[in-house]
C-alpha cells in the first residue's frame, strides 16, 4: 500500500488515468469495429466512410499515449488495404 503522500497521490492519479485510457481505447476499438463490419458487409462506400472516421481516432490514441505509433500505423495500413481491395 502507498505510504508517502506522493505515492498516495500517484495512486489516485493512476486510477483516474486508467479510467480515461480505458474509455479512449474502447472508443478506438468501436471505430475499428465499424470499419471491420463495413468491410464484412461488402459495402465499399460505408467502409471508406468508416475508415475516414477511424483514422483520426487512432491517431489521437497515439498523441494521448494510449497506443504506440507503429501499432496505429500498421492498423491503418491494413484496414486501408482491405478497404481498397473491396472497392476493386
Amino acid at each position: 500500500m502507498a505510504n508517502t503522500p506522493q505515492s498516495k497521490k500517484r495512486a489516485r492519479q493512476n486510477e483516474r488515468r486508467n479510467d480515461v485510457n480505458k474509455a479512449r481505447r474502447s472508443r478506438i476499438r468501436t471505430y475499428v469495429r465499424k470499419v471491420e463490419e463495413a468491410i464484412a458487409s461488402g459495402n465499399a462506400e460505408a467502409a471508406v466512410a468508416a475508415l475516414r472516421a477511424a483514422q483520426p481516432e487512432l491517431a489521437r490514441g497515439v498523441t494521448k499515449g494510449v497506443l504506440h505509433k507503429n501499432t496505429v500505423s500498421r492498423k491503418i495500413s491494413r484496414l486501408a488495404a482491405r478497404v481498397k481491395a473491396l472497392a476493386v
